[in-house]
């Protein structure tokens, strides 16, 4: 049981009509990835182990060589532009939330707390982003290296428009060290003013982290606090 999303369901089901919009983010990858073991590939022809570092001098050293020698290029290109952000450093995932698997859907209790909450004739915005194999998508708002043929990895204008609008937004959700990190900060960035990132309510008890990434999640939180973003639980939020 994900006692985290439980609890975002219970006060999705608390709160009711005095939640005005609802987007809920969805990863949505082929196994066909960048950022997935299949598209390396060492020497002797074995792929990447889940969460092992590629970096652009491993890439020129011939220690990863792409599995399609015509990504090659491409793929070195994409390291070393994503180094010079100074954010990540590129991680091989498992492959997770495949377009068409259960891991790409929403977790059964917050599914089902979000159709009672249709039941008003109201829309759930969801918020599809990771489809494009050459660039990792941690951000709901941009590509980490957005793809300039593809408007889908470039900032969604329309998303950060929408969370201008209400007094309060709350954020809740995985992974607190990467998707949420990079949305949170990403959408802060894009606001027309700054001072909105005051309307932000990070859902503490109703957020989790990728373990193994040390304080990544800390100081992101640390980080944004510091910029005016404020703390609740589901539980406190309105009581």
């Amino acid at each position: 049981m994900n006692i985290h999303l439980v609890r975002l369901a219970a006060m999705v089901e608390r709160l009711g009509p005095k939640l005005d919009d609802i987007h809920i983010t969805l990863d949505s990858h082929s196994n066909v990835d960048i950022a997935h073991p299949i598209w390396w590939k060492d020497s002797s022809g074995a792929h990447p182990a889940p969460f092992t570092i590629i970096t652009a001098a491993d890439v020129k050293a011939g220690t990863w060589v792409t599995t399609r020698p015509s990504l090659q290029s491409r793929s070195l290109q994409y390291l070393e532009n994503l180094e010079a952000t100074n954010r990540y450093p590129h991680c091989i995932w498992p492959p997770h939330c495949l377009i068409g698997s259960w891991g790409h859907g929403v977790y059964p209790a917050l599914f089902d707390a979000l159709q009672v909450w249709t039941e008003r004739f109201a829309m759930v915005d969801f918020v599809v982003k990771g489809s494009n194999p050459y660039t990792e998508h941690f951000s709901a708002v941009r590509a980490e290296v957005p793809d300039p043929e593809d408007p889908t990895t470039q900032v969604n204008a329309p998303f950060i428009q929408t969370l201008e609008v209400p007094d309060i937004i709350l954020a809740a959700g995985q992974a607190r060290n990467f998707c949420m990190a990079n949305t949170v900060r990403d959408t802060v960035a894009a606001f027309s003013n700054p001072k909105y990132v005051e309307k932000i309510h990070l859902l503490t008890d109703a957020t989790s982290d990728v373990p193994g990434f040390g304080s990544l999640g800390e100081d992101f939180v640390k980080e944004m606090k510091a910029k005016g973003m404020k703390t609740t639980t589901t539980v406190d939020f309105l009581r």
